[in-house]
């Protein structure tokens, strides 16, 4: 593969990903969660299921401690996520959804759904999930992080 092939890929792969994460957001505006950004979506998936305490939120997502805390303050304020006493370790708190995190959820997979469903209209289901495949064998196992 040429350079400029290289950069092409690369550059269409951004682009879906950048589509794909205003898509979902916009699903889940429009879904009645006024307020919610990337960024809660992106703290949610270290949330569910269990929680998480600001420290492991903060590693997640890649950002400083006092990053994720201002985070959870947001999530917290909008009814998304509470603190909780942690039950391993009594000077921790941990942070969990709400049902109105859960349902901000679970908007956001059915605006996934949306979003994949307009791709199988522009190149057919098959071939679809066959980028799903191949994606799925190159992409790096671990958290997905926003471009801070």
């Amino acid at each position: 593969m040429q350079n400029h092939e290289a950069l092409s890929l690369t550059a269409a792969l951004l682009a879906a990903a950048s589509d794909l994460t205003r898509r979902i957001n916009d699903g889940v505006v429009a879904r009645g969660f006024e307020g919610a950004r990337p960024a809660h979506g992106f703290a949610f998936t270290r949330l569910a299921p269990d929680g998480a305490t600001v420290t492991e939120l903060a590693a997640h997502l890649g950002v400083t401690k006092q990053a994720a805390s201002q985070l959870v303050d947001e999530i917290v304020q909008k009814g998304y996520a509470e603190r909780r006493p942690h039950p391993g370790d009594a000077r921790a708190r941990l942070v969990v959804l709400t049902e109105r995190g859960w349902a901000c959820t679970r908007a956001a997979e059915e605006a996934a759904a949306e979003a994949v469903a307009a791709w199988a209209d522009v190149i057919g289901e098959g071939e679809v999930r066959a980028l799903c495949h191949q994606l799925g064998r190159i992409a790096p196992y671990g958290p997905i992080r926003p471009a801070w």
